[in-house]
Order: C-alpha cells, then sequence, then structure tokens
C-alpha cells in the first residue's frame, strides 16, 4: 500500500479512494480543532468515505446505468470533501491544516477522474 508520504501516484482508483478516505482520517486526527469546527470535520470524514464506498459498489454493479449511478455518487461526493477541506482550511486557525491542504488537490482529482469516467460511459 502507497500512502501520502511516498506521493506515487496510485494507479488502482480502488486503492487511490480508499488511501483519500484514510489521509483525511489520519490528517483530522492530528489536527487541534475546536467546537466550531467538529460538525465540518464530521461532514468531511462521511464524504471522504462515501466516494470510496460507492466507487467499490460501481464496480460490482450489475448495470451500466447502475454502474453511472454510483460513480456519480463518487463524484459528488469528492466534489463535496474538496468544499469541506476549502471551509476548513480557510477557518481553522492553526499550522495543523497544512496536512489536508494536499488532500484538497486529491479530491479535486477524483472529481475530474469520475466526470471523465462518466463522459466516456455514455459513448
Amino acid at each position: 500500500m502507497e500512502d501520502d508520504s511516498n506521493r506515487k501516484t496510485v494507479y488502482n482508483l480502488e486503492e487511490r479512494t480508499f488511501l483519500f478516505a484514510k489521509n483525511v482520517r489520519l490528517s483530522l486526527k492530528k489536527m487541534k480543532a475546536d467546537i466550531f469546527h467538529n460538525g465540518d470535520i464530521c461532514q468531511l470524514i462521511r464524504s471522504s468515505g462515501s466516494v470510496d464506498a460507492n466507487y467499490i459498489e460501481a464496480n460490482e454493479s450489475l448495470s451500466k446505468k447502475d454502474f453511472l449511478h454510483r460513480i456519480k455518487i463518487s463524484r459528488k461526493e469528492a466534489k463535496e470533501s474538496a468544499y469541506w477541506i476549502r471551509l476548513i482550511i480557510e477557518t481553522v486557525n492553526n499550522k495543523d491544516v497544512d496536512e489536508i491542504k494536499k488532500l484538497y488537490q486529491e479530491a479535486i482529482e477524483l472529481k475530474k477522474i469520475f466526470s471523465a469516467i462518466i463522459e466516456k460511459s455514455k459513448v
């Protein structure tokens, strides 16, 4: 398994989405958040895990329609994760957010990957 510190690109998308959810949790665990950010953190944990869970479901789908539906959910959850990361970065006033800044770019990249899958699946 590859982790964020290795900085190698993971080409197995199921593994990459898992690492995204894992790294979100590990980064947030180190962060010293206050009561005002607990809701944002919980939402980010949920959405980041949902990216991976729905991608796994897509891979097990029985029809193209179900596959596309799950990929669209994964894309939506990646976009939502990017939103929560950005909100946390811009409102938490400490150096602990430096680690999750890397995850913002990963959320954006995952969203783009899912968008490309959707576009190619329409043909």
